[in-house]
């Protein structure tokens, strides 16, 4: 047990009691935070006259030396203990005084916020070089045909350059939603103490002022009993790992040698230990997995937030640990995809590629409603029955003939046509990708005006990114 709490209300707890209940392992990572919590704190009771200055300096004193000088010891409970019996050790009797008007409940919710800002911003940045990777791609492959899907089969053609633009705004919504959760988790807790704040006359604004927050999160149980902020991170991340997840089961998939859309750069692949022809995506099977992780401490946390009374409770710490175990698989992902995307190579299909094939009779719907006055419902049905006719028989567009539609129109739905072979060939895949030019469509006019507009988005949230990270 801490010499702090020896003799104290507990007379002694078991060795294998501490190692149970502590989170000094975890944590570490707020050390620093927690140094500068008591720095500020100890500035603000020295300004509000609570201490002497005296003593505050010595306090300082001893924190500033613990900064470089940290050798935490694992059998203590928490590090706020850890601090506390450093600073008593350097500071002899003005350390007793550190722990004046606060609580290791006010001190880990703001050492968390505080840590979780900078894991923030630090995830705002890699974001944004993901976007900027998949712009630089795009730019490349404006006129790249591959075919677009639904329900896993061959529907319309699409650009590559289209696909990464939808990339490119999914995880826009996601670097926004960061931002707006940053709002939140910017508050401060201190000065909230145990549960009930403090009958010492404390300055809570300044004590957030000198931290960097925003605001001080002011009802005193809210400030020390709700982790709602790691929630909705956890929640936010949730969303980045369902598209992470999502853009590399596209990957998987059309490198496989069935679709045979994309080459994976080998220096992300691995080969099998017996079968020399392999070529495995291993790094996107791996991310896929982690993503699972992601998901699934969002449910953990969850599911031990939602029995918790008001006020702080010890299972506290079994969720920040969840937090930054997400924030590092979802950093490490999008780092090597960012990477990966910038090296892989769309394989553009051709015209005569079996899974183009029928992809573009939309536009021969729309000719049977536009040029011969066929009702569109007639129309789908039409040219549904038509490219039934041909599988059956193994035939593919370059195969068909006015005659067998002008057939099947009749029998289908008694509507004589009036077909000529250019009319087939309105179904061109060319010409169906560039007449698909209303905003937000595939055609390379279209695309190349969305390129040009996140260009600038891009710039303004590197200066918006920036100005958070400068605030602190």
């Amino acid at each position: 047990m801490s010499v702090l709490f020896k003799n104290g209300r507990i007379k002694s707890s078991r060795k294998d009691v501490i190692r149970f209940i502590s989170s000094i392992k975890d944590d570490e990572k707020l050390l620093k935070h927690v140094i500068e919590i008591n720095e500020a704190h100890t500035i603000m009771l020295m300004e509000q006259k609570i201490i002497e200055d005296e003593q505050g300096v010595e306090l300082l004193n001893a924190l500033e030396k613990l900064k470089s000088g940290a050798k935490i010891k694992s059998w203590l409970e928490d590090i706020h203990v850890y601090v506390e019996e450093e600073v008593a050790k350097t500071a002899g009797e003005a350390g007793g005084n550190l722990h004046i008007a606060k609580s290791r409940n006010d001190q880990v919710a703001t050492a968390i916020r505080m840590e979780l800002r900078e894991e923030l911003i630090n995830l705002m940045k890699v974001m944004l070089k993901f976007q900027k990777n998949l712009l630089k791609k795009a730019e490349k492959h404006v006129e790249t045909i591959i075919p677009g899907y639904t329900h896993l089969r061959p529907a319309q053609p699409i650009t590559f350059a289209h696909y990464l633009l939808c990339q490119f705004d999914a995880f826009q919504r996601n670097l926004q939603r960061l931002i707006e959760c940053y709002v939140r988790v910017n508050g401060c807790p201190m000065g909230a103490a145990a549960l009930a704040a403090t009958s010492f006359p404390i300055n809570r604004e300044r004590i957030a002022e000198l931290l960097g927050f925003d605001e001080v999160l002011e009802n005193s149980i809210d400030a020390v009993g709700s982790r709602d902020f790691i929630l909705e991170t956890l929640g936010i991340l949730s969303i980045i790992a369902i598209d992470i997840s999502r853009l590399a089961e596209d990957l998987i998939i059309w490198s496989t040698p069935e679709f045979d859309l994309i080459e994976l750069p080998d220096e992300f692949c691995s080969t099998s230990s017996i079968m020399p022809h392999k070529k495995n995506p291993d790094v996107l099977e791996v991310i896929r997995a982690r993503m699972s992780h992601v998901i699934g401490n969002f449910t953990v946390c969850a599911l031990t937030l939602k029995s918790l009374p008001s006020g702080y409770n010890l299972d506290f710490q079994e969720v920040t640990p969840k937090l930054w175990e997400s924030l590092q698989k979802v950093n490490e992902s999008l780092n090597i995809l960012s990477d990966l995307m910038m090296l892989c190579k769309p394989k553009e299909q051709t015209t005569e590629s079996p899974t183009l094939t029928f992809s573009t009779l939309t536009e021969l719907v729309k000719l049977l409603f536009q040029k011969h006055g066929v009702p569109f419902r007639t129309a789908h049905k039409i040219v549904g029955a038509f490219v039934r006719r041909l599988s059956e028989h193994g035939l593919t567009l370059k195969d068909a003939t006015p005659e067998m539609l002008k057939e099947t129109a009749e029998e289908i739905a008694g509507v004589p046509l009036k077909i000529s072979a250019s009319d087939l060939k309105a179904a061109d895949v060319i010409g169906f990708v560039k007449t698909h030019n209303i905003q937000g469509g595939p055609s390379p006019t279209e695309v190349r005006r969305m390129l040009d507009s996140r260009k600038n988005l891009l710039t303004s949230m590197n200066v918006q990114v920036a100005e958070i990270e400068a605030k602190l």
